[in-house]
């Protein structure tokens, strides 16, 4: 018997992200971790609020992650909140690099899951919104919303 294919489970989000900035491109990494720090995450024992990304010396690392130690671990466990070295290709660090030093864009994952047993973030290159950008994004979400809501009422054939 074969080994048994796993789906891609999404672990945790970054709902915040995508309202604090304009997300311009995004990237698939890899994450080094030990042990005891995939136990938390199969567990969903994870914040990605506010982690980022930064590049020193041609490595592209995570930091401000939250994974809550594992509460059957021993002498082992990991540190919470300890730095994380991301796995990619020296083409895209070098191209992710350029764009952050050149734009005064930042990093900052959107998403952690996990392929094929291993886990990925989705890392974005982001540009900070202003803070009528943000206005505007709400007003057209409730816009969309009663625009919606009107028409659901029209094809039902109610009135107000």
């Amino acid at each position: 018997m074969g080994k048994k294919a796993q789906q891609p489970g999404t672990i945790a989000t970054n709902r915040k992200a995508r309202h604090d900035y304009h997300v311009l491109d995004t990237v698939e990494a890899g994450v080094v971790l030990m042990g005891t720090e995939v136990k938390s995450l199969r567990l969903g024992r994870v914040s990605v609020v506010d982690a980022f990304a930064t590049i020193d010396d041609g490595e592209v690392w995570l930091r401000g992650l939250h994974i809550t130690e594992y509460a059957f671990g021993t002498w082992t466990n990991h540190e919470p909140r300890r730095v994380r070295k991301l796995l990619l290709h020296r083409r895209e660090i070098t191209k992710l690099e350029m764009r952050v030093h050149e734009g005064g864009l930042s990093l900052v994952p959107l998403s952690m899951y996990f392929t094929e047993g291993r886990v990925k973030v989705e890392l974005a290159l982001v540009k900070g919104k202003k803070l009528w950008d943000k206005r505007a994004a709400v007003a057209e979400r409730d816009a969309k919303r009663e625009i919606a809501r009107e028409f659901s009422r029209h094809v039902k054939g109610r009135r107000r």
